[in-house]
């Protein structure tokens, strides 16, 4: 009997890959596109954002001749992932919309329902791949980069059970972006030649600033300038540990700097960017230093080597911690030598993971830029993700 497998038609071409994979693999494959978008009051370009995704995913299953459904989902998305963005921004912190929607939406609500339709697996077209590993008492499931660097989308993953996984297939995993279009062609999938998404994860084409506008009212505030020379970092204290004091975060304050603008919503912005703060007249580029979200301050300094950008460590609590790989979780006073990323198509860094009762230390072996909080470390054993935690400092 053939093994059901339900794939996340997204209406692009990674996922109508993923489907014909499968296909030519002998499972039973039916296609499902999410439809999460939840305000039809919000157009782009006076059209729903979703509703060209749903048509070509449509046009794609009609092609390989699976069977096809629309999952409404927007009220599962609007309260996991629409309103927790709300909360954090404006508590001056930068989520990740695309790592939520796959630990909630995606690989939970989802894969429940696929369940429920008596599918085996759910599949998707990220690049990343599954294997196991059978030795054990019971299977272990090993999340590894995808065989293409340029398009590894593990970083995506990093907050996967052991659970999710067991049911979890990656088809595209091992091929480059090249190979799957060319596949595509080959296959003669409409949407073959489709330009790959920019915006919200299973939402559409709407961009994570135009999003955030339609929901979160402007909020003018001060632009304030740090100058290089600023004594920003804490004190240097002899009783704390390294990697503690490592990931102690700078202190800003308006009586360091200038008033240089004034910005529209501390929320349009995050720790290391650049664009998009409107203040000119300055020999080197602004970044973002800092948000102060209580006094609606974003701190700026000049030039990509403004000492302020960077750190050497970052914490996260321990609520806030997740292991993909349960089994080579750290318990306090443990340390371990790793890699890890701090953003999407970051290199690797070279770091030491400690656990401490109150969370772990990620103290790296050089400085990081834009270490936000709100966003997610992930670390790995070589190509293996094993664990992720929400920064915290």
């Amino acid at each position: 009997m053939k093994k059901r497998v339900v794939v996340g038609l997204s209406g692009g071409v990674d996922s109508s890959v993923a489907a014909a994979l499968l296909l030519e693999q002998g499972y039973e494959v039916i296609g499902i596109f999410m439809r999460n978008w939840f305000d039809e009051s919000v157009t782009v370009n006076n059209e729903c954002p979703w509703i060209d995704d749903s048509n070509d995913a449509m046009l794609a299953a009609e092609h390989l001749g699976i069977a096809f459904q629309v999952l409404d989902l927007s009220k599962e998305y609007k309260a996991r992932i629409v309103d927790y963005m709300h909360a954090e921004y404006q508590a001056g912190r930068t989520p990740n919309p695309d790592i939520l929607c796959n630990r909630e939406i995606k690989f939970d609500v989802f894969l429940r329902a696929a369940l429920s339709l008596k599918a085996d697996f759910v599949a998707t077209g990220h690049y990343a791949r599954r294997i196991i590993d059978e030795g054990a008492a019971k299977p272990v499931y090993r999340l590894l980069a995808g065989a293409d660097p340029a398009k590894d989308q593990s970083y995506f993953l990093c907050q996967l059970s052991q659970a999710q996984m067991a049911h979890i297939l990656f088809p595209t995993g091992h091929l480059t972006k090249t190979q799957v279009r060319d596949l595509a062609r080959q296959l003669g999938l409409p949407n073959a030649e489709k330009k790959d998404s920019q915006g919200l994860c299973f939402v559409g084409k709407i961009k994570l600033p135009v999003f955030l506008q339609q929901f979160l009212e402007p909020r003018p505030g001060r632009v304030v300038e740090i100058p290089a020379t600023a004594s920003f970092r804490p004190l240097p204290d002899a009783d704390l540990p390294r990697w503690k004091a490592a990931a102690a975060p700078y202190a800003f304050t308006p009586a360091m700097g200038a008033d240089v603008g004034e910005h529209r919503g501390a929320h349009n912005f995050t720790i290391g960017q650049r664009r998009g703060l409107r203040v000119g007249g300055k020999p080197e580029p602004m970044f973002i230093l800092d948000i102060d979200a209580a006094d609606n301050i974003v701190y700026t300094g000049m030039g990509e080597r403004h000492p302020g950008l960077y750190r050497s460590g970052l914490f996260m609590r321990t609520d806030e911690v997740h292991w993909v790989r349960p089994d080579l979780a750290l318990k306090p006073g443990e340390s371990r030598r790793l890699q890890s990323r701090i953003r999407y198509r970051q290199p690797l860094a070279t770091c030491t993971l400690y656990a401490e009762p109150e969370g772990l230390y990620l103290e790296f072996d050089e400085p990081q830029r834009g270490i936000a909080r709100g966003q997610f470390a992930a670390w790995y054993l070589g190509e293996e993700l094993i664990g992720s935690g929400v920064i915290d400092a």
